[in-house]
């Protein structure tokens, strides 16, 4: 509303005086005083010629400039559509920001630094951003290794299940490629951390013992990251007894203490098992060669069979020591699970191997039996249906004049034969049972 202060003032004079109206143009970034302000809408004055309204997700830019915006403030939105049903100009505060935004991103490229970023999306090939309309990519193969989601086999569900609880969390990227004109940007997440990696590995050496949380669990071992870092514990350095799968072991996500044990370059070896006493060096005084040992069997191998005889220390009965008998597989002899009396008879602390025997024990074995079906009863089957279809050949080959009579003559002799024996054996027995009443008669 407007007061006119001069009452011999005319409106050819007012018309004059007055700045020449414009029309607020498709896409134009115009600037604006705050009339009125709620959550999600903004009444804008344009310089006292036009009135815009900016609302809804158009009120909402990666800043939340509206929370900080009063009435009297000036504002920068983009006209999005020149006049709207009650003929006010609708503007986009959050497309105003764009070009800041990507101000911002430029200068954060041109100079490398580590900016942060919120993922709103994942897919099975990375990570997505948005931020005022302005879309990045964050590749897996540029995730951190904390992020970077190992999994068997590169499992593609796996994957983007790993991926997805990832959004909605903040990241420290830096951008490695963008493209204004296309509206393209690649980050890293990995190239962020570089700095900090480098510093933290500067400072480590081996026997070093840190915490850090596993990154990932595969067939091979466990993955630990710290400080930037990630480092493999070898199957082989999960536990001092045998590891046949370290998902027994832990977990994604879990806090471990682990030992550095080997650095080449960027690559890290750990070892967990190295923290906790070495059950080995006392092997010689808990089991004495010649003394007996209670275990269960856990597993075999071409070459035997393997006894735990507690949680990190198995003991192996060769072949040779399993039964009196010739043994070429022990599971002939003995079954996973079974508990077994042995003697132990070599122990090499070094190699960590204990060799123990089943012979003259009380846990002494004889190879299985297994029940096996008569020969003859399959054998006497296959006579008995073979018979018809012999008969029907033969006499097909007959009729078609393609064998002689003979050899049907043959096959009905062959089954007449059992049929004669049975009559002369009656008859035999008929005469004899004569004799027999005429002595008894005489």
């Amino acid at each position: 509303m407007y007061k006119i202060t001069d009452d011999n003032i005319s409106m050819d004079d007012l018309l004059e005086s007055s700045a020449e109206f414009e029309k607020p143009k498709l896409g134009a970034v115009i600037t604006g005083k705050v009339v009125s302000i709620s959550k999600n809408r903004l009444v804008v004055d344009l310089n006292g010629v036009a009135v815009g309204i900016s609302s809804g997700r158009e009120t909402h830019d990666s800043n939340d400039t509206i929370k900080d915006l009063k009435e009297g403030d000036e504002v920068k939105t983009v006209v999005i559509e020149e006049e709207n049903e009650d003929g006010m100009v609708v503007l986009s505060l959050k497309r105003a920001s764009q070009a800041t935004t990507w101000d911002k991103f430029d200068k954060a490229y041109k100079n490398g630094d580590v900016i942060e970023v919120q993922i709103s999306e994942a897919n099975k090939g990375g990570l997505l951003i948005d931020v005022d309309g302005i879309k990045g990519f964050i590749p897996v193969s540029q995730l951190a290794p904390a992020h970077y989601p190992r999994v068997e086999d590169a499992n593609s569900a796996q994957i983007l299940s790993r991926l997805q609880k990832l959004v909605g969390m903040k990241l420290s990227v830096k951008i490695i490629n963008l493209d204004r004109s296309s509206g393209k940007m690649i980050l890293s997440e990995r190239a962020a951390q570089q700095g900090k990696a480098k510093a933290s590995l500067g400072e480590l050496k081996v026997g070093d013992r840190v915490t850090g949380k596993v990154s990932g669990v595969v067939k091979f071992g466990i993955f630990v990251t710290f400080d930037g870092l990630e480092g493999l514990v070898h199957i082989s350095e999960i536990a001092w007894g045998h590891v046949s799968n370290p998902h027994q072991y832990a977990k994604v996500g879990d806090a471990v203490d682990v030992e550095i044990i080997g650095i080449e370059n960027d690559k890290l070896s750990l070892s967990m098992k190295r923290l906790i006493p070495d059950p080995w060096t006392v092997i010689e005084e808990k089991y004495p060669i010649g003394s007996k040992v209670k275990g269960t069997i856990n597993r075999f191998s071409p070459f035997g069979a393997f006894v735990q005889l507690e949680d990190d220390i198995n003991g192996l009965i060769h072949l040779s020591e399993i039964s009196d008998n010739k043994v070429e597989d022990p599971a002939d002899f003995l079954d996973v699970g079974q508990e077994v009396q042995a003697e132990v008879i070599n122990i090499d602390r070094d190699e960590h191997r204990i060799g123990l025997s089943l012979k003259g024990t009380k846990s002494k074995v004889a190879k299985k039996t297994k029940e096996e079906i008569p020969a003859e009863e399959p054998v006497e089957e296959e006579i008995k249906e073979e018979k018809p279809k012999k008969k029907a050949a033969a006499k097909k080959k007959e009729e078609k004049g393609e064998a002689p009579a003979e050899e049907v003559a043959t096959e009905k002799a062959a089954e007449e034969k059992p049929k004669k024996k049975a009559v002369a054996k009656k008859a035999t027995a008929k005469k004899t049972t004569q004799k027999k009443e005429e002595k008894e008669d005489k």
